[in-house]
């Protein structure tokens, strides 16, 4: 008896194997939007002042097989955005701009850049604390808000 089950559970534990195995496959499928997040201060801005009073949140979401970067802005107590990109550039740094965003004049936007350079998406990815949001008004011509870059939960 016992030896006719042992290639029944042998089987069975292969299926759930193979099964976990296809899953993981498929969330991890390369189609899949990797996030990076910021959150916006009138303080980071280099070289400052920002907007002292400001504040902001943003998101951004790879998509590496469509080549495509989406993003969600959301800005606070700032006076209407003018413009709003991703720089390349580390903390101390006010760099050049690498993908323009959509200006949240009305405190939020949002959309997706298609076409853009894979090796830059790749470069975010992999370093995204060597990119920051920055957010633009009339008052902050140089930068009302910014924000480095980072995985999700550091």
């Amino acid at each position: 008896m016992l030896r006719r089950r042992i290639p029944t559970v042998l089987i069975v534990l292969l299926a759930l194997m193979l099964t976990l195995a296809i899953a993981v496959a498929a969330f991890a499928a390369p189609g899949d939007s990797l996030r990076r997040t910021t959150s916006l201060w009138g303080a980071n801005e280099v070289p400052g002042p920002g907007d002292p009073d400001g504040s902001g949140e943003a998101t951004i979401k790879i998509n590496m097989s469509r080549h495509q970067l989406c993003y969600n802005l959301v800005v606070r107590r700032i006076a209407p955005a003018t413009a709003a990109h991703i720089h390349v550039g580390d903390p101390t740094v006010a760099g050049p701009v690498v993908v323009p965003l959509g200006a949240p004049t009305d405190g939020h936007s949002s959309g997706c850049i298609q076409n853009v350079d894979p090796m830059l998406l790749r470069a975010i990815l992999r370093s995204p604390r060597d990119y920051y949001v920055n957010v633009h008004n009339a008052d902050y011509p140089s930068g009302a808000l910014r924000g480095q870059l980072h995985h999700p939960g550091s």
